[in-house]
């Protein structure tokens, strides 16, 4: 009772939403005691309301980690089949996500559940507000996080436009004999240390940092941490535009002295997976991921990756206070208001949060919990993070995650993850910003006020459709 279709990167039409492109075995390489743990745990499942002889059709990015899909298809149809549920899992490349609900808002009609890893508060109004989803969690399981919760909530609506399961934090991701001889062996603390370790790699080595400017997911995030570490950020708390600011002309400056020290106009055409592919082979002294590049270096190139190691954001003019970190990936699952069927949506996102602890470990501790008390031992200490089950030498390598919570912001902090900001990343406003000054085509300034222009402008508009606040 259930069907798996993953899908090409390629333009999504309505047709591909309403089709999809074939099905594969569930849970094919899972093995049968793992089998038989889903089964168990769908078994024990009691849903609160009556949704037997319903559908389920799940649309979502195609994750990072490979185990984690194969686990999650086996795990969504086991739920299913004990529910009398029939479900579905389309899977797609993150980045033609927004397209695909783009184009189901349009049909008005597509899937029951829809997954992105960037809070999208831009398509709110067509979506369910998951309050009660959110509610009954923390009933059952205490508070969710601030990262997860801010990165779901609109406070000018006050709705839940998304209900956040999860998160991958950022960190840097260093090689760690490059940066010794450097003479950092823990990697650079400081802004300054990256740019005078990383142009004493590249001028000894050759081997550049990969940190991007391009129209993609993890340039925008390099370019917004970098901006909180100087003092400056797009909007305030009240969801003004304060990007034309010192601090953020200084972080602009600073990134194009980078790039000129440090790296290569390669950085101007990555797409998502480009830092990952250049750590992985070997290329990049420093870039800043989560560890899915690691965990792909242990299978396709365990050498390269026993010398990669994990360091916390970087401290900027800004002070300790502001080496801040985007979540790498935010988990939220929206519900379009054309699901035919809402009730089992919700029913099904429980399921998942008390399912937690398989969450993380599928992912090889690549998802985060939105609900801390789902996975206790986490941060414990001798917990899997300071003894890493898949393989890491040594076995604490990934123990300064353990702050991960204390460092990661939302989308758009210090204000609220609202549409405008939604706009603005989605629109790459700011790695092009920086990507301007780092070629010599603009003055920091310059940049700085055609990116305020831009933020503006998306700013406005969202404010005259109600759905931000601001504007004083």
């Amino acid at each position: 009772m259930g069907e798996v279709r993953r899908w090409a990167r390629r333009p999504v039409t309505r047709r591909d939403l309403l089709r999809g492109t074939g099905a594969v075995a569930l849970g094919a390489t899972l093995s049968p005691l793992a089998m038989e743990r889903i089964r168990a745990a769908a078994a024990q499942a009691t849903p609160t309301r009556n949704i037997a002889g319903t559908e389920l059709k799940l649309l979502q990015w195609s994750h990072f980690v490979p185990r984690y899909d194969a686990w999650f298809d086996a795990f969504a149809k086991a739920w299913g089949d004990a529910n009398g549920v029939a479900v579905t899992v389309d899977h797609i490349n993150t980045a033609d996500v927004p397209a695909a609900i783009a184009a189901e808002i349009s049909a008005g009609e597509g899937h029951d559940l829809i997954e992105h890893i960037v809070p999208a508060a831009q398509y709110g109004p067509s979506m369910l507000d998951l309050r009660d989803v959110v509610d009954e969690a923390t009933k059952r399981h205490g508070p969710q996080a601030d990262v997860a919760r801010l990165n779901s909530y609109n406070p000018t609506t006050d709705t839940f436009f998304a209900f956040c399961h999860g998160y991958a934090p950022d960190p840097a991701n260093y090689r760690k004999d490059l940066w010794t001889e450097a003479g950092l062996p823990d990697g650079p603390k400081t802004y300054d240390e990256l740019r005078t370790g990383g142009k004493q790699i590249r001028d000894a080595t050759g081997i550049q940092l990969g940190i991007g400017m391009s129209n993609e997911v993890d340039s925008n995030m390099a370019a917004q941490a970098m901006m909180w570490a100087f003092g400056g950020s797009v909007q305030d708390e009240n969801e003004n535009v304060v990007i034309n600011s010192p601090e953020n002309i200084a972080a602009v400056e600073y990134m194009a002295g980078l790039f000129t020290d440090a790296m290569t106009p390669e950085v101007f055409g990555w797409n998502a997976a480009s830092n990952n592919q250049l750590m992985i082979a070997g290329r990049a002294s420093y870039i800043l991921n989560s560890i899915s590049a690691y965990r792909t270096a242990q299978k396709d190139q365990p050498e390269t990756a026993a010398g990669i190691y994990f360091g916390s954001p970087l401290v900027g003019p800004g002070g300790p206070e502001r080496a801040l970190a985007h979540g790498h990936a935010v988990f939220n699952y929206m519900v379009p208001n054309h699901s035919q069927y809402q009730d089992t949506a919700k029913e099904f996102l429980l399921y998942l949060t008390s399912a937690y602890d398989q969450a993380t470990s599928e992912s090889e501790l690549y998802n985060f919990p939105a609900f801390p008390s789902t996975v206790p031992n986490l941060v414990e200490e001798g917990g899997p993070l300071d003894v890493d089950p898949f393989g890491s030498d040594p076995v604490d390598k990934l123990a300064v995650l353990k702050t991960a919570e204390s460092w990661t912001r939302n989308l758009g902090w210090p204000g609220p993850a609202n549409a405008a900001i939604g706009e603005v990343f989605g629109t790459f406003v700011l790695p092009t910003m920086m990507a301007r000054v780092a070629r010599g085509e603009q003055t920091a300034q310059e940049s700085i006020a055609q990116a305020e222009s831009e933020t503006t402008a998306i700013f406005d508009r969202w404010r005259a459709e109600g759905l931000i606040g601001g504007g004083q």
